[in-house]
Protein backbone atom coordinates (compact mmCIF):
# COMPACT_ATOMS: atom_id res chain seq x y z
CA UNK A 1 0.00 0.00 0.00
CA UNK A 2 1.72 3.48 -1.05
CA UNK A 3 2.73 5.77 1.94
CA UNK A 4 -0.41 8.02 3.82
CA UNK A 5 -1.40 8.80 7.28
CA UNK A 6 -4.15 6.62 7.54
CA UNK A 7 -3.93 2.61 7.96
CA UNK A 8 -6.70 0.36 6.85
CA UNK A 9 -6.91 -3.07 8.00
CA UNK A 10 -8.97 -6.26 7.63
CA UNK A 11 -10.42 -8.34 9.46
CA UNK A 12 -13.17 -11.17 9.95
CA UNK A 13 -15.97 -10.82 12.46
CA UNK A 14 -19.51 -11.97 13.63
CA UNK A 15 -21.91 -10.50 15.46
CA UNK A 16 -23.87 -11.40 18.82
CA UNK A 17 -26.70 -13.39 16.28
CA UNK A 18 -24.29 -14.98 14.50
CA UNK A 19 -23.92 -12.50 11.29
CA UNK A 20 -20.66 -13.52 9.93
CA UNK A 21 -19.32 -10.00 8.43
CA UNK A 22 -15.42 -8.08 7.34
CA UNK A 23 -14.38 -5.39 9.62
CA UNK A 24 -12.60 -2.08 7.77
CA UNK A 25 -10.87 -0.64 10.42
CA UNK A 26 -9.48 3.33 9.85
CA UNK A 27 -6.26 3.98 11.83
CA UNK A 28 -5.32 7.66 11.28
CA UNK A 29 -1.75 7.23 11.78
CA UNK A 30 0.03 10.76 12.02
CA UNK A 31 0.31 12.37 15.78
CA UNK A 32 -2.44 14.78 15.16
CA UNK A 33 -4.44 12.49 13.45
CA UNK A 34 -4.76 15.03 10.60
CA UNK A 35 -5.01 13.91 6.60
CA UNK A 36 -5.39 15.49 3.61
CA UNK A 37 -7.94 14.70 0.32
CA UNK A 38 -5.13 14.32 -2.21
CA UNK A 39 -4.03 11.07 0.16
CA UNK A 40 -7.34 9.45 -0.98
CA UNK A 41 -5.52 8.92 -4.68
CA UNK A 42 -2.24 6.95 -3.22
CA UNK A 43 -5.09 4.84 -0.89
CA UNK A 44 -5.77 1.41 -1.51
CA UNK A 45 -7.99 -1.09 0.30
CA UNK A 46 -6.05 -3.98 2.01
CA UNK A 47 -5.67 -7.32 0.64
CA UNK A 48 -8.29 -10.52 1.17
CA UNK A 49 -11.46 -8.47 0.98
CA UNK A 50 -14.15 -11.08 0.62
CA UNK A 51 -16.85 -9.68 -1.54
CA UNK A 52 -19.61 -12.04 -1.13
CA UNK A 53 -19.55 -10.81 2.51
CA UNK A 54 -20.57 -7.51 3.87
CA UNK A 55 -18.12 -5.10 5.74
CA UNK A 56 -18.52 -2.88 8.15
CA UNK A 57 -16.50 0.56 8.29
CA UNK A 58 -14.91 1.49 11.86
CA UNK A 59 -12.79 4.48 13.00
CA UNK A 60 -12.72 7.85 13.29
CA UNK A 61 -12.19 9.93 9.68
CA UNK A 62 -13.77 12.47 8.02
CA UNK A 63 -16.96 11.80 5.62
CA UNK A 64 -14.97 12.14 2.65
CA UNK A 65 -12.34 8.94 3.82
CA UNK A 66 -16.34 7.31 4.20
CA UNK A 67 -17.87 8.34 1.38
CA UNK A 68 -14.75 7.35 -0.37
CA UNK A 69 -14.36 3.73 1.04
CA UNK A 70 -17.99 2.65 0.50
CA UNK A 71 -17.64 3.85 -3.37
CA UNK A 72 -14.41 1.64 -3.43
CA UNK A 73 -16.69 -1.50 -1.13
CA UNK A 74 -19.41 -1.13 -4.07
CA UNK A 75 -18.86 -4.73 -5.28
CA UNK A 76 -19.13 -6.14 -1.81
CA UNK A 77 -22.25 -8.10 -0.71
CA UNK A 78 -23.15 -4.93 1.67
CA UNK A 79 -21.54 -1.53 3.58
CA UNK A 80 -22.25 -0.41 6.80
CA UNK A 81 -20.75 2.29 8.38
CA UNK A 82 -20.26 1.93 12.48
CA UNK A 83 -21.69 4.34 14.44
CA UNK A 84 -21.21 3.45 17.94
CA UNK A 85 -24.10 5.21 19.29
CA UNK A 86 -26.42 3.01 17.17
CA UNK A 87 -24.65 0.06 15.73
CA UNK A 88 -23.44 -0.51 12.16
CA UNK A 89 -26.04 1.21 9.84
CA UNK A 90 -26.09 -0.29 6.44
CA UNK A 91 -25.93 2.26 3.33
CA UNK A 92 -25.36 0.36 0.29
CA UNK A 93 -26.37 -3.40 -0.10
CA UNK A 94 -26.74 -6.42 -2.97
CA UNK A 95 -28.35 -8.64 -0.88
CA UNK A 96 -31.18 -9.80 0.92
CA UNK A 97 -29.74 -10.75 4.24
CA UNK A 98 -29.73 -7.35 5.43
CA UNK A 99 -31.64 -4.17 4.06
CA UNK A 100 -31.11 0.15 3.51
CA UNK A 101 -30.97 1.70 6.79
CA UNK A 102 -30.91 -1.37 9.00
CA UNK A 103 -28.79 -0.78 12.20
CA UNK A 104 -27.01 -4.18 13.22
CA UNK A 105 -25.76 -4.67 16.35
CA UNK A 106 -22.17 -5.12 16.87
CA UNK A 107 -22.14 -5.85 20.69
CA UNK A 108 -24.22 -8.07 23.12
CA UNK A 109 -26.60 -5.82 25.34
CA UNK A 110 -25.36 -7.67 28.40
CA UNK A 111 -21.74 -6.63 27.99
CA UNK A 112 -20.05 -3.98 30.86
CA UNK A 113 -20.90 -0.38 30.56
CA UNK A 114 -18.06 2.27 30.82
CA UNK A 115 -17.88 5.11 32.42
CA UNK A 116 -19.95 8.70 31.08
CA UNK A 117 -19.13 11.98 32.15
CA UNK A 118 -21.71 14.70 31.99
CA UNK A 119 -20.02 17.92 31.27
CA UNK A 120 -22.76 20.94 32.74
CA UNK A 121 -22.57 24.25 34.07
CA UNK A 122 -24.27 27.72 33.32
CA UNK A 123 -24.40 29.53 30.04
CA UNK A 124 -20.96 31.05 28.77
CA UNK A 125 -18.89 29.36 31.55
CA UNK A 126 -17.07 27.65 29.08
CA UNK A 127 -18.83 23.77 29.00
CA UNK A 128 -17.90 23.12 25.06
CA UNK A 129 -14.63 24.92 25.40
CA UNK A 130 -13.33 22.46 28.04
CA UNK A 131 -15.21 19.56 26.98
CA UNK A 132 -13.52 19.88 23.50
CA UNK A 133 -10.07 20.48 25.33
CA UNK A 134 -10.52 17.33 27.42
CA UNK A 135 -11.42 15.17 24.52
CA UNK A 136 -8.28 15.85 22.27
CA UNK A 137 -5.96 15.90 25.70
CA UNK A 138 -7.13 12.47 26.32
CA UNK A 139 -7.12 11.42 22.78
CA UNK A 140 -3.37 11.35 22.85
CA UNK A 141 -3.49 8.79 25.95
CA UNK A 142 -6.48 6.76 24.75
CA UNK A 143 -8.33 7.13 20.83
CA UNK A 144 -11.03 4.37 22.18
CA UNK A 145 -13.12 7.83 23.72
CA UNK A 146 -16.19 9.48 22.55
CA UNK A 147 -17.79 13.55 22.82
CA UNK A 148 -20.89 13.64 22.70
CA UNK A 149 -23.08 16.82 22.35
CA UNK A 150 -26.81 16.12 23.57
CA UNK A 151 -27.86 19.73 23.00
CA UNK A 152 -29.09 21.62 20.43
CA UNK A 153 -26.94 24.77 20.23
CA UNK A 154 -25.26 23.89 16.75
CA UNK A 155 -22.11 23.92 18.50
CA UNK A 156 -20.07 20.84 17.82
CA UNK A 157 -16.69 20.38 17.57
CA UNK A 158 -16.30 21.37 14.07
CA UNK A 159 -16.78 24.88 15.36
CA UNK A 160 -14.21 24.83 18.05
CA UNK A 161 -11.78 23.70 15.38
CA UNK A 162 -12.38 26.48 12.98
CA UNK A 163 -10.15 29.02 11.60
CA UNK A 164 -9.34 31.87 13.59
CA UNK A 165 -10.73 34.30 11.00
CA UNK A 166 -14.23 32.14 10.77
CA UNK A 167 -17.29 33.80 12.67
CA UNK A 168 -18.39 30.44 14.89
CA UNK A 169 -21.56 32.65 15.77
CA UNK A 170 -22.36 32.11 12.33
CA UNK A 171 -22.06 28.18 11.42
CA UNK A 172 -24.08 27.52 14.86
CA UNK A 173 -26.72 29.80 14.00
CA UNK A 174 -26.70 27.69 10.65
CA UNK A 175 -26.91 24.22 12.61
CA UNK A 176 -28.92 25.03 15.39
CA UNK A 177 -32.14 22.94 16.83
CA UNK A 178 -34.55 23.00 19.03
CA UNK A 179 -36.16 20.72 21.96
CA UNK A 180 -38.42 18.10 21.20
CA UNK A 181 -40.23 15.10 23.34
CA UNK A 182 -37.63 13.01 21.34
CA UNK A 183 -34.36 14.52 21.92
CA UNK A 184 -32.92 13.54 25.64
CA UNK A 185 -34.58 9.98 25.41
CA UNK A 186 -32.55 9.71 21.63
CA UNK A 187 -29.34 10.80 23.21
CA UNK A 188 -29.37 9.20 26.35
CA UNK A 189 -30.05 5.83 24.32
CA UNK A 190 -26.60 6.85 22.22
CA UNK A 191 -25.04 7.40 25.02
CA UNK A 192 -25.58 3.50 26.78
CA UNK A 193 -24.51 2.62 23.42
CA UNK A 194 -21.41 4.47 23.82
CA UNK A 195 -20.52 2.94 27.25
CA UNK A 196 -20.74 -0.39 25.81
CA UNK A 197 -18.36 0.43 22.81
CA UNK A 198 -15.99 3.52 24.14
CA UNK A 199 -13.66 3.31 26.96
CA UNK A 200 -15.30 6.49 28.61
CA UNK A 201 -18.45 9.33 26.94
CA UNK A 202 -17.88 12.94 27.69
CA UNK A 203 -21.13 14.44 27.51
CA UNK A 204 -21.88 18.45 26.95
CA UNK A 205 -25.63 18.69 28.09
CA UNK A 206 -25.90 22.42 27.47
CA UNK A 207 -26.50 25.05 30.07
CA UNK A 208 -29.78 24.50 31.92
CA UNK A 209 -30.98 22.98 34.53
CA UNK A 210 -34.33 21.14 33.14
CA UNK A 211 -36.33 18.16 33.89
CA UNK A 212 -36.17 16.90 30.42
CA UNK A 213 -32.78 16.12 31.07
CA UNK A 214 -33.47 13.25 33.37
CA UNK A 215 -32.80 10.64 30.41
CA UNK A 216 -29.17 12.35 30.43
CA UNK A 217 -28.86 11.33 34.18
CA UNK A 218 -30.34 8.10 34.26
CA UNK A 219 -27.75 7.24 30.95
CA UNK A 220 -24.51 8.71 32.97
CA UNK A 221 -22.03 7.75 36.16
CA UNK A 222 -20.17 10.82 37.07
CA UNK A 223 -20.31 14.96 36.75
CA UNK A 224 -18.44 17.46 36.53
CA UNK A 225 -19.36 21.43 36.86
CA UNK A 226 -17.73 24.80 35.18
CA UNK A 227 -19.21 27.70 36.38
CA UNK A 228 -18.30 31.71 36.12
CA UNK A 229 -21.24 32.00 38.44
CA UNK A 230 -21.06 30.70 42.64
CA UNK A 231 -24.13 30.63 43.33
CA UNK A 232 -25.16 28.13 39.99
CA UNK A 233 -22.72 25.44 41.53
CA UNK A 234 -25.02 23.93 44.01
CA UNK A 235 -28.32 23.71 41.52
CA UNK A 236 -26.37 21.92 38.95
CA UNK A 237 -25.15 19.34 42.32
CA UNK A 238 -28.97 18.91 43.13
CA UNK A 239 -29.86 18.28 39.86
CA UNK A 240 -26.80 15.76 39.16
CA UNK A 241 -25.91 14.36 42.16
CA UNK A 242 -29.07 14.61 44.05
CA UNK A 243 -31.59 13.85 41.80
CA UNK A 244 -29.33 11.69 39.24
CA UNK A 245 -26.94 9.97 41.80
CA UNK A 246 -24.50 10.62 39.87
CA UNK A 247 -20.69 10.79 41.51
CA UNK A 248 -19.24 14.40 41.35
CA UNK A 249 -15.53 14.74 39.95
CA UNK A 250 -14.59 18.10 39.72
CA UNK A 251 -15.61 21.24 40.18
CA UNK A 252 -14.15 23.78 38.25
CA UNK A 253 -14.38 27.88 38.93
CA UNK A 254 -13.58 29.31 35.44
CA UNK A 255 -12.21 32.92 35.34
CA UNK A 256 -11.27 34.82 31.90
CA UNK A 257 -7.84 35.64 33.03
CA UNK A 258 -5.12 33.56 33.47
CA UNK A 259 -4.97 31.66 37.08
CA UNK A 260 -5.03 27.94 38.85
CA UNK A 261 -6.08 27.77 42.10
CA UNK A 262 -7.01 24.68 43.86
CA UNK A 263 -9.13 24.67 46.83
CA UNK A 264 -9.64 21.34 47.57
CA UNK A 265 -8.98 17.59 46.53
CA UNK A 266 -11.50 15.39 48.60
CA UNK A 267 -14.50 14.54 48.31
CA UNK A 268 -14.30 15.94 44.58
CA UNK A 269 -11.47 18.21 42.99
CA UNK A 270 -12.42 21.96 42.94
CA UNK A 271 -9.91 24.31 41.60
CA UNK A 272 -10.41 27.84 40.12
CA UNK A 273 -8.70 28.35 36.44
CA UNK A 274 -8.77 29.76 33.03
CA UNK A 275 -9.83 31.70 30.52
CA UNK A 276 -11.44 28.61 28.60
CA UNK A 277 -12.60 30.66 25.53
CA UNK A 278 -11.94 29.49 21.79
CA UNK A 279 -9.30 30.34 20.55
CA UNK A 280 -7.33 31.31 23.67
CA UNK A 281 -8.24 28.23 26.18
CA UNK A 282 -6.06 27.08 29.05
CA UNK A 283 -4.33 23.96 28.99
CA UNK A 284 -6.02 21.30 31.02
CA UNK A 285 -4.56 21.54 34.31
CA UNK A 286 -2.86 18.39 35.37
CA UNK A 287 -4.91 17.89 38.36
CA UNK A 288 -8.12 17.38 36.11
CA UNK A 289 -6.78 14.98 33.68
CA UNK A 290 -5.44 12.62 36.44
CA UNK A 291 -9.66 12.59 38.02
CA UNK A 292 -10.69 12.08 34.78
CA UNK A 293 -7.94 9.54 33.37
CA UNK A 294 -9.31 7.11 36.69
CA UNK A 295 -12.66 6.98 34.50
CA UNK A 296 -10.89 5.40 31.42
CA UNK A 297 -12.00 1.86 31.52
CA UNK A 298 -8.17 -0.40 30.66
Amino acid sequence: MKETGIHLEISQQKTPSGLRYQQLTIELTRGDRVIYPPELSRLELPNGIDTTQGVVINGRAPIWLYGYLIHELHPTAWVACNDPRLGAVVVATHSKTVKIGQVIPLKDPGETLNSALMIVGPPDSGKSVLAHALFQALLEIEPNIYLQRANWDGEGNYVLELAQDADPEIFKAANKGGLTPEFFPYHAQAILELRRNKNLTIVDVGGMVQPEKQPILEACTHYLIISSKPEAVEPWHEFCRDRGNLIPVAVIHSRLEPCQTIHQEQPYLEITCGPWVQGGATAVPEVLMERVKGLLNK
